[in-house]
């Protein structure tokens, strides 16, 4: 059994054939899945899709910094999109200081509403970082009995190390396949009570495939890591997927 813990089936270009997809995916032995809200609109359509496919697909909803610029509008939306039973995480939320696309005031502000919001609803936090893991470890030192995931983790061994103690597991996505030492390196740190996979899908599909990543590939970027920490990969695909029930307190 597998889990992907962040993949965007909420986007368009899945719209066409969903359901084919979701179909690889069982097949290929992937049968939890997070669609993970951005804004307002794709928060509400995880919910859709976790509502359809009951208990092999959940959802999470926020802002993502990339849009914290309207944050001030859409916040009350996401909150009130939380209080569905689909929803089980919030995020992904986070801090993007490589694109820059929303000002850092206002990504720290959404930051920490997301924050606020997650220990409201007792929800663990997808969290998104560029060039921003300082200031993100800054602001979550400030709060106590956070629990969630770096999503699509993109630090080195300390930033692993350093999430870890503060109570967090680490995701890997395609990206791991792409030749990072800095990657497998953070990799082979973790306890592996921490270790999650993930596609990240529709993007960073991991080699040797091309074009738009879909869920049933995430069993290339396993294959990688179990070869990277010499664990056979069924047992790497059980470790993870245990991990993720128990981050996302799925019973």
């Amino acid at each position: 059994m597998i889990f992907d813990t962040h993949v965007h089936l909420n986007d368009k270009n899945f719209a066409k054939d969903l359901d084919e997809v979701i179909k690889r995916a069982i097949d290929s032995g992937v049968n939890k899945m997070i669609v993970v809200g951005y804004d307002v609109p794709t928060s509400e359509r995880a919910v859709e899709i976790s509502k359809k496919y009951n208990g092999k697909i959940y959802a999470s909803c926020a802002i993502h910094p990339h849009d914290a610029e309207d944050f001030d509008k859409e916040f009350k939306n996401i909150e009130e999109i939380s209080k569905e039973k689909e929803i089980i995480a919030i995020g992904e939320t986070g801090l993007d200081f490589y694109r820059n696309l929303s000002p850092k005031e206002k990504q720290i502000e959404s930051f920490k509403w997301h924050i606020e919001l997650s220990l409201k609803r007792n929800l663990p936090l997808i969290l998104h970082v560029r060039n921003a893991f300082p200031d993100v470890f800054q602001i979550l030192k400030d709060y106590k009995n956070l629990k969630g995931i770096f999503h699509c983790f993109s630090g080195g061994v300390n930033e692993a190390k350093k999430g870890v103690e503060m109570g967090f597991y680490i995701s890997f996505s395609g990206s791991l396949t792409y030749g990072s030492r800095k990657l497998e390196d953070s990799l082979k740190v973790l306890p592996e009570d921490k270790i999650l996979f993930e596609t990240d899908a529709p993007y960073l599909t991991p080699r040797p495939l091309r074009g738009r990543n879909e869920p049933s590939y995430i069993v290339y970027t396993i294959k990688h890591a179990s070869r990277v920490l010499n664990i056979e990969f069924e047992r790497l695909c059980e470790i993870s997927y245990k991990n993720g029930l128990r981050v996302f307190k799925i019973e």
